[in-house]
């Protein structure tokens, strides 16, 4: 395992087990409103923490990009290693007692994706992947699905829930994406869903209005896996647009059919 990786591990580990020991006494729990449908709690705080802890201790120069406290500089300033971080993907699941969520830790080098892990602590499934070297569940490499038609594909899709103005354009897709495939899951942990497209869980899977640290770990998961990652036009600008494509190969070009001229068609409406 890269050493790098391995700090990251040990960060989602630490956190794994902050979220499982309060998850316990979730009902106890205070929470905050951040903005529409979206919530932080202390143990979204508390993971986050430890997590920065054990990536500072190990390198202190880096920077952070995590989703509660945001950017924070190396020691040194400026830094060409950037960790992006989501301490707890789909706390609205985990407020309410719904087993799907995880911890998501990338590190984007130069621009580049090169270290990712996503950890889920109430399966205790561990995704790791480094650049060139490939994607793993636990000790098992992954593969992405083989699936070649759309209309036997299983998709993996999130509804804009913070910025509710998307909703009639993610709603017209939706709409032809339930017609033309096999089924429609919305689990509600964007980054645990784009796992699932690495493991072969899921055939594709895509959404708008997502942050960094919903996608850059599972992304580089995907991309080590077999398969590919892109915005609405199969273009590299996700982390940027919020708006993310992913799937084996022929199933993100077919998504991209169907999502692709909507969204030209979307961009005509004054």
């Amino acid at each position: 395992m890269h050493p790098m990786l391995g700090i990251a591990v040990r960060a989602a580990r630490r956190a794994g087990a902050i979220i499982n020991r309060a998850a316990r006494d979730v009902d106890l729990m205070p929470v905050t409103r951040k903005r529409h449908n979206d919530f932080v709690t202390e143990v979204d705080k508390a993971a986050e923490h430890a997590i920065i802890e054990v990536l500072h201790r190990a390198y202190p120069d880096h920077a952070i990009l995590a989703e509660e406290s945001g950017a924070q500089a190396g020691r040194s300033g400026e830094s060409e290693h950037t960790w992006i971080v989501d301490p707890l993907d789909g706390t609205t699941n985990f407020i309410h007692g719904f087993p799907q969520y995880a911890v998501s830790i990338a590190l984007r080098h130069k621009g580049v994706l090169t270290q990712a892990v996503i950890f889920d602590p109430t399966k205790n499934e561990l995704f790791t992947a480094t650049r060139g070297r490939g994607a793993y569940l636990d000790e098992r490499r992954i593969r992405v699905s083989r699936r070649t038609l759309l209309n036997e594909a299983l998709i993996g899709t999130g509804f804009p829930f913070r910025d509710l103005q998307s909703l009639d354009e993610y709603l017209a897709m939706f709409r032809e994406l339930t017609v033309r495939t096999a089924g429609i899951r919305r689990a509600g942990a964007a980054a645990l869903d784009i796992a699932y497209v690495a493991a072969g869980r899921l055939d594709g899977f895509w959404e708008m209005g997502l942050s960094p640290w919903d996608m850059a770990a599972g992304a580089l998961l995907v991309t080590e896996a077999g398969g590919l990652v892109g915005d609405f036009q199969g273009e590299p600008d996700y982390l940027a647009s919020g708006r993310i494509v992913c799937g084996n190969p022929k199933i993100f070009a077919q998504m991209l059919q169907v999502i692709g001229p909507r969204v030209a068609k979307q961009a005509l409406v004054p």
